[in-house]
């Protein structure tokens, strides 16, 4: 078994509650891992016998495009797809940083984390 860590994926996004949020939008910044058996790809040095970090990026990228409210809407969404579209997972997490949160303090970012 290793890990595949994806770090630091950059978007834009329009997530939020506030009307201001769904308009103006945000930085993100999603950090992922993937835990896989790539024994063979590393044996064979066969990219199909592992997980393309490139289609993790992707489903990022893509489920990060979509308007939620809430970030853990995201996050479900983005590990569902992870679920059903990338052959040999066996586990998966994900971290979803709102950068410079529109709440009252000072704060450099809010995070949900969640795995399957």
């Amino acid at each position: 078994m290793g890990f595949i860590r994806v770090k630091d994926i950059a978007c834009y996004s329009h997530h939020g509650c506030m009307a201001e949020e769904a308009k103006i939008g945000q930085h993100y910044s999603v950090d992922v891992e993937i835990a896989t058996n790539f024994s063979v790809a590393a044996k064979t040095d066969d990219l199909s016998q592992t997980i393309d970090y490139c289609d993790i990026n992707r489903i990022v990228v893509e489920e990060m495009a979509i308007r939620s409210k809430l970030i853990e809407h995201v996050a479900q969404r983005i590990l569902h797809r992870f679920k059903k579209e990338l052959s040999g997972l066996h586990s998966a997490e994900i971290e979803i940083k709102k950068i410079n949160p529109p709440i009252n303090g000072n704060v450099s970012s809010v995070s949900v984390v969640m795995t399957i």
